[in-house]
């Protein structure tokens, strides 16, 4: 199947012979009472944007609804209403891919042996199941997970490990798939996932163009971690005193980082500036400059084909066996193997 997309970001074309031989993909997401909104609007909003990137208006690859134990209106986590279809309703035709929203309202729910019996049946007529955060709860419940690598939101990584000694809980990535089993990280990673299906279901530029309509950042591979080094080093400062300095490193890299420099930006003594810092973030200002130029270094490698040592450059660092060294502290591979598992492909 062959899709298009032009520099101007107009809508994506199909050939039309291939747009009429897809069949239609049902997109059910179960949620309930307290689900988080997110959970459930982010994925639904990306299969939905799919749709709305079709030159064709009458054109649809997906059908989304939202699908819930008593159908009707759901009270979400924010205090925004959801519009939902009962689980009969969602069963009248085939389910092409059946999520399991998450949320505090889950252990609840799981406790409603109909719907998890309702999930396991349906298990067996999807193409495709997934969970958003601690929907994963729900999918283990229902035998779903047994002997698997899954994830969920760090906060409840624990928990679902305790409660399912069964599968193995990865407590990093964003998402993680086995087969036709997906799972992914709370919140904003649902909109990972699901993009990750899009480009799956469409192809590369149909995912990247849904992408760049959300003003999402840049498409994440599942297997990146749920924390990134500079988020690390941001809530070890625990009381902002370096948020703002942070974020200038971030925006000069190629510039004079010394201990001398960054004290100057703080309007402190460079020994002044270096023991608050360490005492602040647990870390030298030194490192703390060598983590974010690996993080914006990852970040050229995920989405473009730069060279190595152009990256580096770019990043800061003096030359390409810098960066490469740094990559073996702070992410144990090297560039060139980061870019072969996390680099997005040239081609649909």
């Amino acid at each position: 199947m062959a899709f298009g997309i032009n520099d101007n970001m107009q809508s994506i074309s199909a050939n039309e012979s291939d747009a009429h031989q897809l069949p239609l993909k049902r997109v059910v997401i179960v949620v309930y009472p307290g689900v988080t909104l997110l959970d459930a609007a982010g994925p639904a909003q990306v299969f939905s944007s799919a749709n709305n990137a079709l030159k064709d208006e009458e054109l649809s690859f997906y059908e989304v609804m939202l699908a819930s134990p008593t159908g009707g209106m759901i009270m979400t986590d924010s205090a925004v209403e959801l519009a939902t279809v009962s689980l009969q309703q969602a069963a009248a035709e085939p389910i092409d891919t059946l999520i399991a929203a998450g949320g505090e309202g889950i252990f609840e729910l799981a406790a409603e042996q109909r719907l998890v019996d309702w999930i396991k049946d349906q298990s067996d007529l999807c193409r495709r199941l997934a969970s958003t955060c601690m929907g994963a709860f729900l999918m283990a419940d229902a035998g779903l997970l047994a002997g698997q690598d899954v994830t969920t939101h760090w906060r409840h990584v624990e928990a679902l490990q305790s409660r399912h000694p069964e599968i193995n809980v990865k407590r990093d990535p964003l998402f993680v798939r086995n087969g036709r089993i997906w799972s992914s990280a709370g919140v904003t990673a649902g909109i990972d996932l699901a993009l990750a299906m899009v480009e799956e279901d469409l192809g590369h530029d149909a995912a990247m163009y849904v992408a760049q309509s959300l003003v999402v950042y840049f498409k994440r591979p599942g297997g990146q971690s749920q924390f990134s080094n500079v988020l690390k080093a941001q809530q070890q400062d625990r009381g902002g005193t370096f948020s703002d300095l942070h974020a200038w490193i971030a925006s000069n890299l190629q510039c004079d980082l010394s201990v001398n420099s960054l004290a100057l930006q703080m309007s402190m003594s460079p020994r002044t500036f270096a023991r608050l810092y360490k005492e602040h973030t647990g870390c030298t200002p030194a490192k703390s400059v060598e983590i974010i130029r690996v993080d914006t270094a990852k970040r050229q490698l995920e989405r473009g084909s730069l060279s190595i040592s152009r990256i580096a450059d770019a990043s800061g660092f003096r030359d390409e066996q810098q960066l490469r060294r740094a990559f073996q502290r702070h992410v144990g591979v090297s560039p060139g193997d980061y870019r072969n598992k996390f680099g997005c492909s040239t081609s649909p």
